[in-house]
């Protein structure tokens, strides 16, 4: 008896199966020797025309799921499909035996099949393999969706993967293309001199980042960890340790709200390089992305949803109270009190939380004005020094730091500064934190007292980096959701 819920091209598909284990033929076979994929008879064969073939008589294995199907009698086609592509497939009964046709006849879309058979050209001049040996290896017990209509329902596509990738080929070349965007930054830094590393992802403090975390607990300890927001402070000790350039690819973790381009898990590349500063990171991100664009796509030219956008260098350099008074008329260069700035707030309906300072103030200005006019890749840089922990004061004016973000598009893809090493200003920067915490900010971060030890050891003037890597996925395969370059996103249930 089969389940209730069955559908009936799924009992359809069970009794198949059950006649092919009496036919003496495993449902779900063995190992299958392949010598050629369907790229490789393209690019092997694919210039030769149906002479030169016929001489050449090149027998090749292939396999693959069966994806279209036709024909009747004693002779058919059928596409099979591979990770690379599709190839069409010439079936006869006289070549394969009878016994196996039966087994191409009642094979249904989705079906996993070998095929060892020689390479030809049709009449309508399609590179094509003729079978000699059909062999049936995975009987596929649910039907694929129409392939007209695919998954229509984005969020179903996200839940079943595994279906999107068979029937959406842009879903494929969007996950094939991520892993290549991946190497290709890995590549950069490695020719930089910097030494890929692996840091905890269980963390015992929170720090690093402005986010709310993930808390679980460890029974053996008795000690609740966080899922790590960020990891520059072991990226940082790291350099206190000698090890001067070292940078790490990982996924982060943050409790917060989702969207577009929110996912609670997402993947990011941190990275430190000691005797360097904000200025020298600006250099790398500017070199490392456009080398990046150009190795993956061949172009520095991005077409993102209809936007032109060049990844060419150089890139616009805009200081953050500069593009508040550009856009806005409001002049934070000036001495202002907090007082003063909240009136400034006010006018300009921009609500003020119980913790924000001065520079919490700035920055509502710039979400507010300048974030969605930035276009092309601006570094905005000079963030307010309450808003940046972990980031040196500016020599020139200490009410900002050396920290820049690079904005694409309206939205943040780095994020970079000349790495804050005196330890009793850090320290100092930690506990306006835990009192901000106390103010009721979620997101500052707490006191972590050996961190500051560490930079008592003595840490080099440091640049540090990093770059959220989902996002520019996102871009270079123009995709405007993240949830759609990430394999398996978070979702609600059903």
């Amino acid at each position: 008896m089969y389940p209730e819920d069955l559908k009936e091209q799924q009992i359809v598909r069970r009794e198949k199966a059950q006649e092919l284990k009496e036919k003496g033929v495993d449902p779900f076979g063995h190992k299958y020797d392949r010598t050629h994929s369907s790229k490789d008879l393209f690019d092997q064969f694919g210039a030769f025309d149906h002479d030169t073939l016929e001489t050449m008589h090149k027998e090749v294995s292939i396999a693959g799921r069966i994806m279209l199907k036709r024909g009747q009698g004693k002779a058919g086609f059928m596409n099979l499909q591979d990770r690379d592509g599709q190839i069409q497939v010439y079936v006869r009964s006289d070549m394969i035996g009878e016994a196996m046709y039966e087994v191409f006849r009642s094979a249904d879309l989705g079906d996993i099949v070998g095929i060892k058979g020689v390479v030809f050209r049709t009449k309508t001049n399609e590179l094509t393999v003729k079978a000699n040996e059909f062999t049936h290896l995975t009987k596929a017990l649910r039907p694929l969706p129409d392939k007209f209509h695919g998954l229509q329902d984005k969020e179903e596509a996200r839940r079943r993967r595994y279906v999107d990738l068979i029937v959406n080929e842009e879903s494929k070349r969007v996950a094939l293309l991520r892993p290549r965007i991946i190497r290709s930054i890995q590549k950069f830094f490695d020719n930089k001199g910097f030494i890929e590393v692996e840091t905890p992802v269980l963390h015992s403090i929170l720090g690093g980042a402005a986010a709310r975390p993930f808390v679980t607990h460890h029974n053996t300890l008795d000690m609740d960890f966080y899922l790590r927001i960020a990891t520059e402070l072991p990226l940082k000790r790291l350099i206190v340790g000698g090890l001067e350039a070292v940078y790490e690819i990982g996924r982060l973790f943050r409790n917060e709200g989702m969207d577009a381009k929110h996912n609670p898990e997402f993947t990011t590349i941190e990275a430190y390089l000691a005797y360097s500063d904000m200025e020298g990171m600006m250099d790398l991100v500017e070199e490392c992305l456009s080398t990046v664009t150009y190795e993956t796509l061949g172009t520095f030219t991005v077409d993102f949803n209809g936007t032109v956008i060049e990844m060419g260098r150089p890139w616009k350099r805009w200081h953050m109270v500069d593009a508040v008074k550009e856009l806005s008329g409001v002049d934070f260069w000036q001495p202002l009190t907090l007082d003063e700035a909240k009136a400034f707030a006010k006018a300009h309906n921009i609500h003020v939380e119980k913790h924000y300072s001065y520079g919490h103030i700035v920055e509502a200005f710039f979400e507010k004005y300048c974030e969605d006019v930035i276009i092309q890749p601006t570094m905005v840089y000079g963030h307010p020094i309450e808003i940046s922990p972990l980031a040196k004061k500016n020599e020139k004016d200490p009410r900002f730091t050396d920290r820049f973000e690079l904005f694409i598009n309206k939205s943040e893809y780095a994020n970079a500064f000349s790495e804050l090493n005196d330890p009793i200003d850090q320290r100092e920067r930690f506990e306006n934190q835990v009192k901000e915490k106390a103010l009721g900010n979620d997101e500052a971060s707490e006191m972590d007292v050996d961190f500051v030890e560490s930079l008592e050891y003595g840490m080099p003037p440091t640049g540090g980096l990093g770059i959220g890597i989902d996002r520019f996925v996102m871009l270079l395969t123009n995709t405007p959701n993240i949830r759609d370059v990430i394999l398996f996103p978070h979702l609600k249930h059903r």
